[in-house]
């Protein structure tokens, strides 16, 4: 993997002329709180290099966990103060609240004058088009998010072959409970964690088209029956093999219980991979893609968005388009996800959990993504809800897909 240290005379040659603006300018950039040291301090050579080439420009990186990045960008949409950068994830559901609210800048002509589209992947930049008439948001990654899965305890149980279909994967989940080994660790205090086996047991159950047409609100929840059956699915795996309790813990948590060997799988993105080296335990993890039989990946698409309240929305541009530059993109190579959102980087000394992640990325073409993508803010918040009593044995599974359907009708 290329040191970014080493890229940065490339940067001054490429981006030298970036300096010449008439005043000092400073651009703010709002992210996530990152999980990994190593992608931590990418962040910081790459601010830094930036800097370093355009000595016109001071970036100011302001790192919140997730649910605190949220608040404040909700606060900064009613305000007058708030970054010129922010990241957000792609979709209706979160990176349209911001689009919706006006925080977000169309980027059309950033797109038209740095030739974007020529150096990105198109999955990635596929979802910045999801706001007509206008382009927002320049990719940060795509994620695919799947089964990571502890080896040990796999071959501990005698589960030999990786399940294909989701009734396999639930005869593998009893052999461990069976031998007293919780299938699953997840956080139910963040409540897009539990959400994922949500979303992936509804795309089993309805499949593609009903799914998409459920999320999409065209499809009443409390007569469809596999919506219906989807909650009772759940609540099965909620029940019998979830590492209890977990209501009161959050994702970082679990994380922690499942390399502690508590539990055998988690469902979780490619991003896990950086953590698991860090803490030495890749080798003993495998990972495959939930099997919902409809032939889609589960992922989303994470952007960063230029703020309508900046003072120096061409500084910012030029911040973004040095970071997915070939050359920043090359450094960082495995490091933000085991693809990048370049289609010009080159993978070499690939980790065995990267390799298997390329994998996948190369089986599917086609993807569904996460509720919480999928649905306006309200109706998330709802979903995250019903989920939640489901979950907490509050709400009978039979009965969530009709009070899901009441929230979308008391809407209109």
């Amino acid at each position: 993997m290329t040191d970014i240290r080493k890229v940065g005379l490339t940067a001054l040659t490429m981006f030298g002329s970036l300096g010449g603006y008439a005043a000092a300018q400073e651009i703010t950039i709002w992210s996530l709180t990152s999980g990994s040291q190593e992608v931590t301090a990418a962040w910081d050579r790459i601010v830094a290099d930036f800097q370093a080439a355009n000595p016109g420009i001071t970036v100011t990186l302001e790192r919140r966990s997730t649910d605190e990045h949220k608040a404040a960008l909700r606060v900064a949409s009613q305000s007058d103060q708030g970054p010129d950068i922010y990241f957000m994830w792609a979709g209706l559901g979160l990176g349209g609240e911001f689009v919706n609210s006006g925080l977000s800048l169309p980027l059309d002509g950033y797109y038209t004058q740095y030739g974007w589209d020529d150096r990105l992947v198109g999955t990635a930049e596929g979802f910045t088009r999801s706001y007509p008439p206008n382009r927002h948001g320049v990719p940060y990654t795509f994620r695919g998010e799947a089964v990571y899965y502890n080896k040990a305890m796999f071959e501990q149980v005698g589960i030999t072959e990786l399940p294909d279909t989701y009734d396999e994967l639930k005869a593998a989940a009893q052999k461990l409970a069976d031998a007293g080994i919780p299938a699953f660790t997840f956080g139910g205090t963040v409540n897009w964690h539990i959400m994922r086996l949500m979303d992936v047991i509804l795309e089993t159950e309805c499949g593609a088209e009903k799914r998409d047409a459920l999320m999409g609100m065209q499809l009443d929840w409390s007569t469809e029956p596999c919506a219906t059956e989807a909650f009772v699915e759940f609540h099965g795996w909620t029940t019998n093999y979830f590492l209890k309790p977990f209501m009161g813990i959050d994702q970082a948590q679990a994380f922690n219980l499942f390399i502690a060997d508590r539990a055998a799988m988690m469902l979780e993105g490619d991003w896990l991979v950086n953590q698991l080296d860090e803490a030495g335990r890749a080798g003993d993890m495998g990972v495959f893609p939930f099997p919902t039989g409809t032939g889609r990946l589960y992922g989303f698409g994470e952007n960063f968005y230029i703020s309508t309240q900046s003072d120096a929305p061409d500084a910012a541009a030029a911040f973004l388009d040095y970071f997915v530059s070939d050359a920043v993109q090359q450094s960082v190579s495995g490091l933000f996800g085991s693809i990048s959102i370049n289609s010009n980087v080159t993978y070499t000394d690939v980790r065995p959990l990267d390799q298997a992640w390329m994998d996948i990325f190369a089986e599917y073409s086609e993807t569904f993504v996460n509720g919480d993508q999928a649905f306006p803010l309200d109706v998330t918040t709802e979903y995250f809800r019903v989920i939640n009593e489901v979950a907490s044995d509050v709400l009978p599974p039979e009965q969530a897909g009709a009070a899901l359907q009441a929230f979308i009708a008391s809407r209109n």
